[in-house]
């Protein structure tokens, strides 16, 4: 296994080693004797038609197979390259990995890879919305992510406590944050996170502040677009998926920003994102309860008795429907068909 001792890099870079980059046993135990010369390198940026990548020596310019596209990797990957001509050999399996569907795509986009914590960013405005809450909360959970809300924009609420509540009440044990990207103290409300190593990812819709939250941690100056107030929206302006150091040691990717996402194959995402749902589902008197109509249903039960939110259950039923209709079926033998499953080590 190569040397995780700190090397130098480039002036404009902190010094860095394979445990600064996010590097641990589970990519360590993925290396072969064959591997021995190659260098161990993460995915920095992904653009359309090349990759960048960040080692013990600095930042390089990678190169790729001709069969290989720029589609197969996102940022946070962990890649086997070559040490003169920079060409990607091999792509270590993934310990988490963020992907989604947005409306009229083909099929899932990867966003970002090895990530240990998913700050899902909306402001005490117009743009909180329960419902989309929910669905970055069902990606997080599949992806294996630790999911934090950060709020935003609450000095402009009037009540910015009932934001915070309505946002810690969306799944158990949730962290909610409430902060101001601008101020110098953004930083520091985030640092349990953002450790050496650690790496964390954002995602929302635009205009939130992700940038400048990005700006904040990475001390970098991203381009951020206005705001039109009347609606909340605005422009996004991030439009390649980088990786950024952190201050404290740790990284951030930052992703374009979003207003819909398709649910897909994120059925463990949803079971514990409802985790009150789905504690109660097996108590029900038949193992394909709908949870509509049938006798002995423990969920409308707790209906009844005033114990689940009505709207929770509404909101549950459409996204696992969503979810059921999108993900793809995998036809196993003599034309056996099953959920494609959880998948997301790739």
């Amino acid at each position: 296994m190569p040397s995780v001792e700190a090397v130098t890099a480039s002036s404009s870079a902190p010094s860095l080693s394979l445990a600064g980059l996010g590097w641990s046993e589970f990519f360590g135990d993925q290396l072969e004797p064959g591997d021995a010369d190659l260098i161990p390198t993460r995915i920095a940026m992904v653009h359309r038609d090349r990759l960048s990548g960040l080692s013990q020596t600095g930042q390089t310019d990678l190169s790729l197979a001709p069969q290989a596209t720029t589609g197969d990797y996102a940022v946070g990957d962990w890649v086997l390259v070559e040490p003169h001509s920079h060409l990607v050999r091999r792509r270590l399996t993934r310990k988490t990995v963020l992907e989604r569907r947005v409306q009229g795509g083909r099929g899932p986009q990867l966003a970002a890879a090895n990530v240990d914590t998913l700050f899902i960013v909306t402001s005490c405005n117009a743009d909180f919305n329960i419902a989309r809450l929910e669905r970055y909360l069902a990606l997080a959970n599949e992806a294996g992510t630790t999911p934090v809300i950060l709020l935003t924009k609450a000095d402009t609420a009037e009540d910015a406590e009932a934001y915070q509540s309505q946002a810690a009440a969306l799944q158990r044990g949730l962290a909610v944050v409430t902060l101001n990207p601008r101020i110098s103290g953004a930083a520091s409300a985030l640092a349990a996170w953002c450790g050496a190593g650690q790496t964390v990812a954002l995602i929302g819709s635009s205009g939130v502040g992700k940038s400048t939250l990005v700006n904040s941690l990475a001390g970098s100056a991203q381009q951020t677009g206005a705001i039109r107030e009347h609606d909340a929206k605005g422009r996004h302006t991030t439009t390649a998926r980088s990786l950024h150091a952190i201050a404290g040691g740790g990284w951030v990717i930052d992703t374009p920003g979003m207003r819909t996402l398709q649910v897909s194959d994120v059925a463990y995402g949803i079971d514990m994102l409802f985790a009150e749902i789905t504690e109660l589902a097996p108590l029900c008197k038949f193992r394909d309860c709908t949870h509509v109509h049938e006798p002995g249903c423990a969920v409308q039960a707790a209906l009844k008795a005033g114990t689940l939110d009505p709207d929770r259950l509404a909101r549950w039923r459409k996204l696992s429907d969503e979810n059921q209709h999108n993900t793809p079926v995998l036809t196993g033998p003599r034309g056996a068909k099953s959920p494609a499953g959880r998948g997301k080590r790739r």
